[in-house]
């Protein structure tokens, strides 16, 4: 068998996070102060794949290009394909079959954070020498993505991508891998409704014509980061996971830390309280201010006289006089200062260079 690619589907307008994405590839908006897309390299590198596809698009291409480079961070060798209309997932390997020719691959979605390791899924798809490996899990609205209906046995029945009325509760998490054979199924497909080649009806295509299809459900955490909030729970479940005590800038003798908190080089925490799981980034000024569980804090900000709880907050934002912010995006370069309002909380989802007075 060949040597296992991996092609990472980076394009798409990221429509569902403006206003942030209207200068930011979604895949690039930060969880735990990392970019999303970076998480999916590292995973894809730990297990041991190091040839590379990024699918992008020709609005954010040349953002996602200048973030990730030529892989070489990663021991990498980074090649990108870039997908002209957003034609669905499927369509996305039809492009990219000049890079992937007859190697077998494993596909990940860009936006996409999965809790379990790669290697367990690829050392199934080699031993049992399978043409498509999905993963699974169950989640409270499967109408939303695709989904699976399966035997006793766990094998595949049926795949119906966001069926109207579901037959199971078991939805497709973003990772597949795939033999070459996929390549013959999408040739034989047609556009669905939505009129996109469909990922799932390439898998049901496999299965139609005995191909070996193996199925594996989660046994942790899937976050598709589509959606402010869904930024936010990512946010909350990496920090949570991976965030250790690590001070590395100034804490003054009037500030109170508890809990996992990190604080980058630099930064300095003045008469204020840091609840856990926190991460502060370089260069960050704190003055008089909480900041409370599941918050990002990016390098260059200054929060001053302000309480911030459950919020991704980008590089280089200022914020002063604000009693609380709760469940907030912020985007690069935002200003959020009190001109004599009585606001007491604000909630929300701000794209770079914004200026709020509240």
């Amino acid at each position: 068998m060949s040597t296992l690619k991996a092609l990472v589907l980076s394009g798409g307008k990221g429509t569902r996070l403006r206003p942030l994405t209207y200068t930011s590839a979604k895949q690039l908006i930060p969880v735990a102060n990392k970019p999303i897309l970076f998480y999916v390299l590292d995973s894809i590198v730990a297990a041991n794949v190091r040839d590379i596809g990024i699918i992008i698009s020709p609005e954010t291409g040349d953002e996602i290009r200048r973030a990730v480079g030529d892989g070489g961070r990663w021991g990498a060798k980074i090649e990108y394909i870039v997908q002209d209309v957003p034609g669905g997932l499927a369509h996305a390997v039809k492009v990219a079959r000049p890079f992937l020719a007859d190697s077998p691959f494993v596909m990940y979605l860009g936006d996409n954070l999965v809790g379990d390791r790669l290697n367990a899924y690829v050392d199934l798809f080699q031993g049992d020498k399978a043409d498509a490996v999905i993963l699974l899990k169950p989640v409270g609205d499967p109408s939303a993505f695709g989904v699976a209906k399966t035997a006793d046995d766990g094998s595949i029945i049926r795949l119906v991508e966001k069926p109207e009325k579901p037959e199971s509760n078991l939805a497709l998490v973003g990772v597949y891998i795939f033999s070459p054979a996929v390549h013959d199924a999408i040739d034989r497909l047609k556009p669905s409704a939505r009129g996109e080649l469909e990922i799932t009806d390439a898998i049901q295509e496999l299965i139609n014509h005995g191909c070996t299809v193996r199925s594996r459900t989660l046994d942790k955490w899937w976050l598709d980061t589509g959606k402010k909030d869904d930024i936010l729970s990512a946010n909350t479940v990496v920090l949570e996971e991976y965030t250790t005590l690590d001070i590395k800038g100034r804490v003054d003798k009037l500030s109170q830390v508890t809990g996992m908190v990190g604080i980058g080089k630099g930064t300095e925490i003045v008469n204020s309280k840091i609840h856990g799981p926190v991460l502060i980034g370089e260069d960050v000024r704190v003055a008089n201010s909480f900041i409370g569980p599941s918050s990002s804090i990016g390098s260059q900000c200054s929060i001053i006289n302000s309480a911030i709880e459950n919020c991704v907050i980008l590089e280089d934002v200022q914020i002063e006089g604000i009693d609380r912010i709760e469940d907030s995006l912020i985007g690069r370069s935002t200003k959020i200062n009190r001109n004599n309002s009585n606001h007491k909380a604000l909630r929300v989802m701000l794209g770079d260079d914004s200026r709020v007075e509240v």
